[in-house]
């Protein structure tokens, strides 16, 4: 049994009017939109994978440092932070529409690469903070929902995708919030490599070949 661990970096962010940009990082950070930022790594199994081995899984998590650090927030200012991993590339919209829909039906997008399947998720967590009354004098914003989901499906592919997504509140009249430090997160696989029968490997494979197929940018 093996810990496979992937680290998503520092991310400050600063706001002008509606946009949202950022102003220091460690990593890289990708700007989806006017408040959405996008790290991506993945887990390289391919190791494994050339012993003719399937992947199975026995736990997973995610490991943080400290809630986000607001700066000039009022009550109702928010972050949604979205951790995933994945056995198939996603595009940029696909993780985007993952935020609403999750791995449920209706995750198609216009790219014609249809939806996140529950079986093609090993493990997800969205996280929201909100600035409230009660904490309005704190310079962290506090947690207030936390929702998991995925199937921790054993796999024969050669590469776990690692997301971490975050959306500040969009800057309207009613966000005050300015500045914004999310802390880095580290994504954890406690893994076993496994000799599977030929018919039940081969049948496994040619599936983790299919979602290969999709676009894979490093």
């Amino acid at each position: 049994m093996k810990t496979l661990a992937k680290e998503h970096q520092f991310l400050a962010l600063t706001r002008s009017g509606p946009e949202w940009t950022a102003s220091s990082s460690t990593g890289y950070w990708k700007k989806l939109g006017t408040n959405t930022f996008l790290s991506s790594t993945y887990f390289d199994l391919a190791g494994m994978a050339i012993e003719d081995k399937t992947i199975f899984f026995e736990a997973a998590g995610i490991q943080t440092v400290l809630a986000p650090l607001a700066n000039n927030s009022g009550t109702g200012d928010s972050c949604l932070i979205m951790d995933l991993m994945t056995t198939r590339p996603l595009t940029d919209s696909q993780i985007i529409a993952t935020v609403s829909f999750g791995n449920f039906a209706g995750n198609a997008t216009s790219d014609g690469q249809g939806p996140l399947s529950f079986e093609e998720t090993v493990y997800a967590r969205t996280q929201m903070f909100v600035r409230h009354v009660d904490t309005s004098a704190w310079g962290y914003i506090t947690m207030t929902d936390e929702n998991f989901f995925g199937s921790m499906e054993p796999t024969a592919s050669d590469r776990v995708y690692s997301y971490r997504l975050v959306i500040p509140s969009q800057g309207t009249a009613g966000t005050d919030m300015d500045q914004l430090t999310i802390y880095p997160a580290r994504h954890l696989l406690r893994s076993t490599a496994k000799e599977e029968p030929d018919f039940q490997y081969i049948m496994r494979l040619m599936k983790s070949y299919q979602l290969q197929q999709s676009p894979d940018v490093d």
